[in-house]
């Protein structure tokens, strides 16, 4: 998916809540271990949702965006491959 349609995307489910301080942004490799590791964590995963990049510059410049915008952040090496939020 392209960066423009990931933030679409984003401000969608933001909109849910109004408020960003609300959501966590990351990237990862790994969206399924990812996950599982915060539900592990005791995190309400319930609103999960995770899309592919095409290039990691792209996918740190919308976590950047938004937590410019008050998310939280959630940090990981390797490879990034997809943005999440929950």
């Amino acid at each position: 998916m392209e960066k423009p349609q990931i933030i679409s995307e984003i401000e969608k489910r933001v909109r849910k809540k109004n408020d960003y301080t609300l959501w966590t942004i990351g990237i990862t490799d790994t969206p399924k271990s990812r996950k599982d590791q915060h539900r592990d964590n005791g995190k309400d995963v319930s609103e999960w949702a995770d899309w592919s990049i095409h290039s990691e510059s792209d996918a740190r410049e919308i976590e950047e965006h938004f937590l410019d915008k008050g998310m939280r952040g959630d940090t990981e090496g390797g490879s990034v491959k997809y943005v999440y939020i929950f």
